[in-house]
């Protein structure tokens, strides 16, 4: 029989392990199931098929795929080593976050966020399988810290879109249904602050799909956004611009009305001649490439390769661009934006004030 090989994310080829496949649904089914001790019945084995689908639910899609890819390289680093990973061992967890950061050969070193993030991953693994990961073990967490101490650097921060820029990316865009759709993401995006991910999750009307992340509602003044966030539920205005071209509500109206919107997902395909709607929702990479394509196409930054010109706008571009040009107190930013506190926000300010206070003259210096 024909082995089947992949790479690691070191880049090495590895067999791939029956046992490391579908890490996002597999312990889970195993954890949730009934006691030992009770009988099986229909209605118990319903239950506990609906306590599975709340556990899923319990973090986004996204979240439980990275996770499990987090858990099936853990798993693989440790089998490449003679070892399991099972029970957790904080002295084993505490080589494996060494080596990713100061790995041998040509392997890329992780950065000091991307090592936290298996950790976190490495901990919900931990937990789908009864076991408990003491990440402030001495064995993990001073490793950690020198980790962060040697290799930690200020996170690289993408490009904001500013309204000039917004408006050179919406004048690439064509008259037509694809259009009409790109501009209502582009400036419903930016005024709402919102993320890529956010603004695809959105259906027309409350309670429309099961996988929504949130409603509109259009209003005389502006659109209503009411999205579901990791600490609840959250609401944002978005109002009406200064003129049709740039006006967030316009544009949404426009696509609503010539794709014949009126439930269900907001942002949907187009078919492939152009003149009709389909009911599949867009996936949140179409909002990254959208941005990529239509800030290259304005001629953003000609002052870089246009390589790197495209590697520094995303999807957080926009939010960075909202915090960076609303001329109003940062409390409503933050608001807008969902953020816990000021600090977060002014991240996101590219083009901010800096110095209007000085300390150094108001206490007598």
């Amino acid at each position: 029989m024909t082995e089947t090989h992949r790479k690691s994310p070191s880049g090495q080829p590895e067999d791939v392990d029956p046992h490391e496949r579908d890490e996002s649904g597999a312990s889970e089914d195993a954890a949730l199931a009934l006691p030992s001790h009770v009988a099986s019945s229909g209605a118990l084995d319903r239950l506990v098929e609906t306590a599975r689908g709340y556990a899923r639910a319990a973090a986004s899609e996204n979240t439980l795929k990275a996770y499990g890819k987090d858990w099936a390289h853990f798993a693989r680093w440790c089998r490449m080593r003679g070892t399991d990973p099972l029970p957790a061992s904080p002295q084993l967890i505490g080589l494996y976050i060494a080596d990713l950061a100061a790995p041998g050969g040509k392997t890329p070193a992780l950065s000091v966020s991307s090592i936290e993030r298996r950790l976190s991953g490495l901990a919900w693994g931990y937990t789908q399988r009864g076991e408990r990961l003491d990440r402030k073990d001495r064995h993990i967490g001073s490793v950690l810290a020198g980790i962060r101490r040697k290799h930690a650097r200020p996170p690289a921060q993408k490009e904001a879109i500013l309204p000039e820029d917004l408006r050179d990316m919406l004048a690439t865009l064509p008259h037509d249904l694809r259009g009409l759709r790109d501009r209502a993401i582009l400036l419903i995006g930016f005024a709402g602050g919102l993320r890529r991910s956010e603004i695809v999750s959105l259906d027309h009307g409350k309670d429309d799909t099961p996988d929504s992340g949130g409603w509109i509602e259009i209003l005389e003044d502006g659109i209503l956004v009411t999205l579901r966030g990791k600490t609840g539920w959250r609401e944002v205005e978005i109002a009406r611009g200064s003129s049709e071209q740039t006006c967030p509500v316009h544009a949404l109206t426009q696509w609503l009305h010539y794709a014949r919107i009126d439930f269900g997902p907001l942002f949907v395909a187009v078919s492939r001649n152009g003149l009709k709607a389909t009911a599949e929702r867009l996936s949140d990479k179409h909002v990254a490439r959208l941005i990529k394509t239509c800030a290259r196409e304005a001629g953003l930054r000609p002052d870089l390769p246009e390589a790197e010109r495209v590697r520094l706008f995303s999807g957080h571009s926009l939010r960075a661009g909202l915090a960076s040009s609303a001329e109003v107190d940062e409390r409503y930013v933050q608001k807008q934006l969902g953020h816990a506190s000021a600090e977060m926000t002014r991240r996101y300010q590219r083009r901010r004030d800096r110095f209007r206070v000085n300390l150094t003259k108001a206490a007598g210096l």
